[in-house]
């Protein structure tokens, strides 16, 4: 991480001392300077490009496609959000990265901006400990010593603060297109509104009231929020590998439930749900924690609504909702 550190100040240095021998090219006549914004995972960025409209220019730092828990900036990286207005990240529990790479680029005009001011954070349901002998792919490890529970946005409660809070710093940074983004938020809470009521409505007829996963604990949130009982294979750490005696137990677990469904998550491998539903007797469905989307669902557009849409569908399926 040193190395990286170095490396992103190295390549600022060089992006500052260009600058510096450049005249900078003022925007055209008649065409107003947009707010730069980058983001971290996917909600914020659809937040973000939803607020913002037209007056702001909105990108997502990780690339579609990549798993978010294991990301790390690089020096290109470091160049677009040194030349950023706004730099949203979800918490630091999430992004443990964020601030220091943040301060590492800062020339003071980039602000930087903690969605989840605010919201209420639940506990992680799998100790992180439980895994750590094990690791994860690249040594890699998420220790939230703490016990939080970072995937804050599958709170739909929380989403709306999350909002409120990307809002107010644009209006902060933007002061004259205040009413612009204050409307274009109001507007994307009373869509999540609309999106907490199906879900509830939608769940409430359930035979089930388990969500047997299996992978990293993502849907802790989501599960609370709506009365279920939510099981994970794995720790908040997306690389952790479950012990050979937790698989066991879910499969039993599977059986005494009479599940007929294991969930698995976009973008991560489905092994360890597929091992669970063969031996289990089972079929496999998928949930999108939505940190990211893939190349195809950037393309065509999708937004956070319609990933949590499709999650509602799979798990009526998955719960035997009537």
């Amino acid at each position: 991480m040193k190395l990286i550190k170095n490396t992103l100040l190295l390549v600022l240095s060089l992006v500052l001392f260009t600058a510096c021998q450049k005249k900078e090219t003022s925007p055209a006549s008649g065409s107003p300077k947009k707010l730069v914004v980058v983001t971290t995972l996917f909600p914020l960025y659809d937040f973000a490009r939803t607020i913002g409209g037209d007056k702001a220019d909105v990108t997502l730092i990780i690339p579609p496609g990549v798993e978010t828990h294991s990301f790390e900036p690089k020096p290109e990286d470091a160049v677009r959000v040194s030349k950023s207005d706004l730099f949203v990240f979800t918490n630091e529990d999430m992004e443990p990265w964020a601030v220091k790479f943040v301060g590492g680029v800062n020339s003071g005009k980039v602000t930087l901006v903690d969605s989840s001011k605010g919201v209420m954070f639940l506990k992680s349901g799998v100790a992180d400990h439980a895994e750590k002998d094990h690791g994860g792919k690249n040594g890699k490890e998420h220790n939230h010593a703490d016990g939080k529970d970072p995937h804050v946005w599958l709170d739909f409660d929380n989403a709306r603060i999350m909002v409120e809070n990307i809002a107010a710093a644009m209006v902060a940074k933007d002061p004259a297109n205040k009413d612009y983004f204050n409307t274009n938020a109001a507007i994307a809470k009373k869509e999540l509104k609309k999106l907490d009521d199906g879900f509830k409505s939608g769940l409430s007829t359930c035979s089930k009231r388990v969500i047997l996963h299996g992978g990293h604990y993502t849907f802790g949130y989501l599960a609370n929020r709506y009365g279920l009982q939510y099981v994970s294979a794995s720790a908040v750490n997306a690389d952790a590998e479950p012990t050979p005696a937790k698989l066991i137990a879910l499969v039993k677990q599977v059986k005494a439930m009479n599940l007929k469904y294991v969930f698995s998550e976009e973008l991560l491998s489905p092994r360890v749900s597929e091992m669970i539903a063969k031996e289990a007797g089972v079929s496999v469905l998928m949930l999108h924690g939505a940190h990211n989307i893939g190349r195809e669902d950037s393309e065509q557009k999708t937004t956070f609504i319609s990933l949590m849409n499709k999650n509602l569908t799979s798990l009526r399926t998955g719960l035997e909702c009537r």
